[in-house]
Parts: structure tokens; C-alpha cells; sequence
């Protein structure tokens, strides 16, 4: 029996979108490989019309950001009937405002920041929290618009307020959590491994060290205590259901062991959208857990569903 005909949606228009092509043709590729029928969409306004004239049987989304992965691209496929992989309307709409996504980790007892909601206007002259904290928009990803506020800093940064500012008016201010980073996917109902991200030249894990060719490097599996790893994998597995995603998600962690082996976790925010470029986690984290990239790939193929 022939394998399914999959429409992977790709680029887009949001900001991630050299992103998303990226991770859409290594997935498309792939896919390929493992002999299904792909056909690869740049996603436009007009995505209805050619998904209605296209009838594939799974649509495998590989949009970031607005649009692809806030609920909006999931409501038209479920509008259109036609199965999709990674989340649906209302967990990728509750994940990405990463505000009302933290007040329910906080509910399901997952360790987050101290953090509040302004307008970018209202921050002024003034630090609305005591520095270091970080400053970054409500509902964007791949680290885009995010500013930390070192310790000391006189006065809050400035670009916020400005006309060079894309990211919307609502941004979260949050305290900084000194420590590591790590991460750890979720697929389906199993906390797969850690990974630890030593950005390369880079400040934190920002666009450049997510992306870049050598902007980070990543440990995997992660060389923490067993204690710490099994509790991140608890918690991200916790994160996932309390959301209510669907397929492969992962999640983001700080871990301050300056003190104290077993010292503060917090949890950062979920990627319902997770990346599948060259160097992207999920795909490493999935193959160190026995699942290689084409393998991943068809199992979320394979999950695909309506009303997820």
C-alpha cells in the first residue's frame, strides 16, 4: 500500500520564517526518504485554497512563530479536515503567550520566574524590577526581541520603548535566572533525554546561537546529576500534559548550580513548534533515545489527527 501524500507547510510569514524553510526541506527531504509523497507549501494567505485543491492526507506542520504555531493555522486545518501533526488550537494558542502558559505550569506545581505583563511604554525610566531581569515579547519565539538587564544597569533599556521595536506592545518582564541552560523533548506520552546548551559566543541562547552553524554547542545527554535529570524530564512531561499538547513538544529549563548540586530549576517555556534544522535539538535528543530523523519524522506523521 502506498504512503501518504503529506503537504509540509513551511516558511510562511512571520519572523522565523528562513527558520521554517529550513526545517521544512530537511523534514520534506526526510520524509521522502522514508517513501511518502510530499509535497512542500510556502505557506501564504492563501493556504486554504491550495490545501483544498491539494487534498493532502496529512498536513505535517513545520511553521514557527504567529500563525504557525499560536493556534491560527491549526484552526484552519481543522477547519478544512485535514490531520495534522504537533499540537492543536488551544494548547499552541495557550504555549505561545508564554504569560498565561506560565500561570498554568505554575497551577501544575512546575517551578517558574517571578514575571508581569506591561506595555512596552510603561516601562520608561525606570526598572519595573529589580535587575538582572529580562525583558522579551509575550508571544514570539526563537528568541527574537529578548534583552536582559544586567545587574547594575542603570537605567532599563531603551529599545524597548523605540521605533525600532516589531515584536508588539505586551512584554513580559521576568527575573533572571542565573544557571544553566537545558532542555528536554517530550514525544507523545515519553520524556525523552536532557540536553545542555552552551551558547558559543553569545550572551545567552539567542537567534545567532539557535541557528548559526558553531553558535552553540549542545550536550547530549546532559552532564547532570541523575536526581536533576529525572526531575527535568518529569517536569517536561508534566508541562506537556498540563498544556495539552499532542506529538512532540519540548521544553525549556534554567538550572543555578553555583551553590548547591541540587539547586533552583525553572521552567522557561514550552516550544510546541520545536525546530527540526541541521542543528536543531529535538532531532539530536530523539536520536540519542534510538529514534533517527526519518524515523521521528514518520512516527509524527503517523500521529497526525483532527481536533487535537
Amino acid at each position: 500500500m502506498s504512503k501518504k501524500h503529506v503537504a509540509v507547510l513551511l516558511g510562511g510569514f512571520s519572523s522565523e520564517r528562513p527558520v521554517s524553510l529550513s526545517s521544512g526541506n530537511a523534514c520534506a527531504d526526510a520524509l521522502e526518504a522514508e517513501g511518502y509523497r510530499v509535497t512542500r507549501v510556502d505557506v501564504g494567505r492563501d493556504v486554504v485554497q491550495v490545501l483544498t485543491e491539494l487534498r493532502p492526507d496529512v498536513a505535517f506542520n513545520a511553521l514557527h512563530g504567529p500563525f504557525g504555531e499560536d493556534g491560527t493555522i491549526q484552526g484552519v486545518l481543522e477547519y478544512l479536515q485535514i490531520p495534522y501533526t504537533h499540537s492543536g488550537v488551544l494548547a499552541s494558542a495557550l504555549s505561545m503567550d508564554k504569560e498565561r502558559a506560565k500561570k498554568v505550569a505554575r497551577a501544575a506545581g512546575i517551578p517558574v520566574a517571578e514575571s508581569r505583563v506591561m506595555d512596552r511604554f510603561d516601562i520608561g525610566h525606570e526598572h519595573p524590577m529589580k535587575p538582572p531581569y529580562v525583558v522579551k515579547p509575550v508571544r514570539e519565539g526563537s528568541s527574537f526581541g529578548v534583552v536582559i538587564v544586567k545587574e547594575g544597569q542603570a537605567n532599563p533599556p531603551q529599545v524597548i520603548g523605540s521605533a525600532e521595536w516589531k515584536y508588539g506592545d505586551a512584554v513580559m518582564v521576568e527575573r533572571f535566572v542565573h544557571g544553566r541552560e537545558l532542555t528536554c523533548a517530550v514525544m507523545g506520552d515519553v520524556a525523552l533525554g536532557v540536553t545542555e546548551i552552551v551558547p558559543l559566543g553569545h550572551a545567552f541562547y539567542d537567534y545567532d546561537a539557535k541557528y548559526a552553524a558553531g553558535g552553540s554547542k549542545h550536550e547530549c545527554p546532559a552532564k547532570i546529576s541523575l536526581n536533576i535529570y529525572q526531575k527535568i524530564q518529569t517536569l517536561s512531561l508534566k508541562a506537556h500534559q498540563a498544556m495539552g499538547c499532542r506529538g512532540v513538544s519540548r521544553s525549556d529549563f534554567r538550572y543555578d548550580d553555583r551553590f548547591s548540586e541540587n539547586g533552583e530549576v525553572i521552567w522557561l517555556e514550552i516550544n510546541t513548534q520545536p525546530g527540526m534544522t541541521p542543528t536543531s535539538l529535538v532531532p539530536e535528543i530523539a536520536a540519542h533515545a534510538g529514534h533517527g530523523f526519518g524515523e521521528l519524522l514518520s512516527w509524527m506523521v503517523e500521529d497526525a489527527s483532527c481536533l487535537r
